[in-house]
This record gives structure tokens, C-alpha cells and sequence, in this order.
């Protein structure tokens, strides 16, 4: 699996540079950027398994996610590994969909894939929506 996002964009304002620098300041909590990034209403979900097995689709709060970024403690190393993705656009909207691999402190905890919906507006491409799945199991090392 690649650690590279899959090629650079000059433009500031293309889906691709958007989830770049998602990113980037994901890694580096850098919560002003990830909120700069964001639409207004932006939706934050995710899908996983009960532990009935039961296919399950979960609201959050991006605050709390920004949140709880910001205080993961520094001895706690995180790292989210992206795979190749695609992009699809249609005139103002934009959908990214990469595989990812999440580390914590070296160990894989979980994998899936993640799903962002762009918008463009005045002030460039954002962040409307991101859907991610989550699995402990089948996931490539």
C-alpha cells in the first residue's frame, strides 16, 4: 500500500490538494487548517460492526473530532497510511476515495477506506462530507 497521496496539483484550490493538506494538518493536529478547510456544515460519519456483527452507520461531530485531535496526548503516535485514490468531478462537486491503513503507536488498529465530498465555492474547494469504514480484520500489512 502507498504512503503517497498519488500526484501533486499546483492549484491551491483542487480536490486533490484539499485532501493533501486535510492530511498534513491531520498528522500534525493542526486544527485551524483542518477547520479552514471545512465547509459550514460539514458531516462526519462512519460504518462499521457491531459486535453482533450488524452493519452500522455512526454520526459525529467534527468539533469533537477537532477535539479530539487536539488532545491526543504526544506519547500516543498516530499515523494514517493512504492508499492510491480516485477522484471523480463533476463541475462543483468532487468525491476522493482512498484506502487507508491507521496506526497507532506502530500497531495497525483499524483499516478501511475513506470517502470525501468536495464542494467548490467562492473561497475555493471544501469539505462537506466524510464517510470512513472501519475494520480490525482483513486488513493488508
Amino acid at each position: 500500500m502507498s504512503t503517497f497521496l498519488g500526484f501533486s496539483q499546483s492549484s491551491l484550490t483542487s480536490p486533490e490538494k484539499i485532501i493533501e493538506d486535510f492530511f498534513v494538518a491531520f498528522h500534525q493536529q493542526d486544527t485551524t487548517m483542518l477547520r479552514s478547510l471545512a465547509y459550514k456544515d460539514i458531516q462526519i460519519k462512519y460504518i462499521g460492526k457491531t459486535k453482533e456483527g450488524v452493519t452500522k452507520l455512526n454520526a459525529g461531530v467534527f468539533k469533537e473530532f477537532l477535539s479530539d485531535l487536539k488532545n491526543i496526548p504526544e506519547d500516543v503516535k498516530f499515523e494514517e497510511r493512504l492508499g492510491f485514490y480516485s477522484v471523480e468531478q463533476d463541475n462543483c462537486l468532487a468525491s476522493v476515495w482512498m484506502p487507508y491503513e491507521f496506526y497507532l503507536n506502530k500497531e495497525l488498529s483499524h483499516c478501511g477506506v475513506n470517502n470525501f465530498q468536495l464542494i467548490s465555492t467562492k473561497k475555493g474547494w471544501k469539505i462537506f462530507s466524510i464517510v470512513d469504514t472501519r475494520k480490525k480484520e482483513a486488513c493488508k500489512h
